[in-house]
C-alpha cells in the first residue's frame, strides 16, 4: 500500500499492528540521507498513539528525544558517550540455495508479505515436541552464529554459516523469501533496530549486533535472537545489552495459564524505565505452524485484551533504545534504524505457556 499519515491505519498498517514486525514508512515525501536511507518516520500503530507517543517526556519520542541509559549526551553516532561512525550498508550477495528435499514454508515463492494468522494456536503433546525440535535447532544455530562475532567478520559470513547449519539439519531458514527478504538471518548492528540485511560490512571493535534466527523444521517455526558484543564495548553499551536481556526474562516471568497478556509489557516497561531506556514499538507474536500469528505481544504498557492459555507458544522480544524510539527505514524496505542514531539491543525467546509458568523453548546453550 502507499504510505499514509492518517490516524486510521490502512490495511498494511493493520497487518503490522497485528504482529508483522516490518515497520511501515508513513511519510509521503521521504528524503534521502547520506547513506541512501529513506528518512520516512515509522509511527506506532494508531490505536497506540495516545498511550505510546503522546507523552514524549516519558517515552523518548523523536519529537523530543532525550539521553537514556547514560549520563553522557546521546547524540547520533554515539553510544553511551563513545563516538562511532553511522551505520552504512555494504554489498548484498546473491540469495543462497536450499536443497529441493527440504520442506518450505507456504510463503516461499511469493513476494507478498503473508497475512498474520488470526488463530491462537494451542499445542498438543505431539506438536509441542515438534516445537521443541525447531526451537532447539534455532538456539544451537544462534549460539554458533554468536561465536563468530568479532572485529573484521562480515554479517554476510554469519549469514552463510547460519544458512549452511540450518539446511544441514534438514530445516529451512524462515526469513529467506519471507515477503522478499533476501537472506537467511537478520543481523542488526548498532543503531539498526531490527531486520538488518547481512552484507559485506565488517564488524568493528565496539559494535553490538543482534542476530535473529528462525528455523522451519518439520512444519514448525522456532524463533530466537540475542545481542552480542563485538570486541571492546564501553560500559554504557554493556548495560543496555544486560538490561534488555533482563527485561525479556522479566516479561517471560509474567507468563502462566490465565495471566493477562498486559502483564508482559508492564513488567518490561517498569524495568526499562528504571534505567531511562526507551522501548521500540516492535512486537512479539504467536509462533508455531505459522511464522507470525496471534497473540500479539506488546513490550510496553498496553491495552491488549486476552489471557494466556496453557499450550500456547509465542515470542517475547523487547528492543530497548538509548535514545529515540522513532525509526527510519532504508530503501531496501527492511532495515529499520533509530532516527537519532542511538544504539538499541534486542533479545528474544520462544516460550510455551504452562499451568504454573512458562517454559523457554529456545534456551541459550
Amino acid at each position: 500500500c502507499r504510505p499514509c499519515t492518517a490516524l486510521i491505519p490502512c490495511r498494511q498498517q493493520q497487518r503490522w499492528r497485528r504482529g508483522y514486525r516490518r515497520p511501515i514508512s508513513t511519510s509521503t515525501s521521504p528524503r534521502r540521507s547520506s547513506h541512501g536511507a529513506a528518512t520516512a518516520q515509522v509511527k506506532p500503530p494508531s490505536r497506540r498513539l495516545s498511550a505510546y507517543a503522546s507523552n514524549p517526556e516519558r517515552r523518548g519520542d523523536a519529537r523530543n528525544p532525550r539521553p537514556r541509559g547514560s549520563s553522557a549526551e546521546a547524540q547520533p553516532g554515539s553510544g553511551g558517550g563513545r563516538r562511532r561512525e553511522p551505520l552504512r550498508r555494504g554489498a548484498v550477495s546473491a540469495r543462497l540455495p536450499v536443497p529441493d528435499h527440504i520442506r518450505r514454508p507456504p510463503y516461499v515463492g511469493t513476494a507478498a508479505v503473508p497475512e498474520v494468522c488470526p488463530d491462537r494456536q494451542v499445542h498438543d503433546g505431539e506438536s509441542i515436541m515438534r516445537m521443541l525440535d525447531a526451537c532447539e535447532l534455532a538456539a544451537r544455530v544462534l549460539h554458533h552464529a554468536g561465536a563468530m562475532v568479532k572485529p573484521s567478520v562480515t554479517t554476510d559470513e554469519i549469514d552463510r554459516a547460519v544458512h549452511q547449519m540450518i539446511v544441514d539439519a534438514g530445516a529451512y531458514p524462515s526469513p529467506l523469501g519471507y515477503g522478499g527478504f533476501p537472506k537467511s538471518v537478520c543481523t542488526s548492528v548498532n543503531e539498526c533496530t531490527c531486520h538488518g540485511i547481512p552484507d559485506s560490512r565488517e564488524l568493528q571493535d565496539g559494535d553490538i549486533i543482534n542476530i535473529d534466527v528462525t528455523v522451519y523444521l518439520n512444519g514448525y517455526h522456532g524463533d530466537t535472537s540475542r545481542t552480542y558484543l563485538c570486541g571492546e564495548v564501553d560500559d554504557a553499551t554493556k548495560q543496555l545489552v544486560k538490561v534488555t536481556e533482563e527485561c525479556m526474562m522479566r516479561g517471560i516471568s509474567a507468563c502462566r495459564h490465565g495471566a493477562s497478556f498486559k502483564e508482559i509489557g508492564q513488567r518490561i516497561s517498569e524495568h526499562a524505565e528504571k534505567y531511562g531506556y526507551g522501548i521500540d514499538p516492535f512486537v512479539g507474536h504467536g509462533v508455531g505452524r505459522m511464522f507470525h500469528c496471534e497473540p500479539i505481544i506488546w513490550h510496553t504498557y498496553d491495552y491488549e485484551p486476552g489471557f494466556m492459555v496453557a499450550g500456547q507458544t509465542f515470542t517475547v522480544e523487547p528492543t530497548l533504545s538509548m535514545g529515540s524510539t522513532q525509526c527510519v527505514v532504508w530503501d531496501d524496505g527492511w532495515t529499520a534504524v533509530a532516527a537519532d542514531g542511538s544504539l538499541s539491543a534486542q533479545f528474544e525467546h520462544t516460550v510455551l505457556v504452562t499451568g504454573d509458568g512458562a517454559e523457554v523453548l529456545t534456551g541459550f546453550p
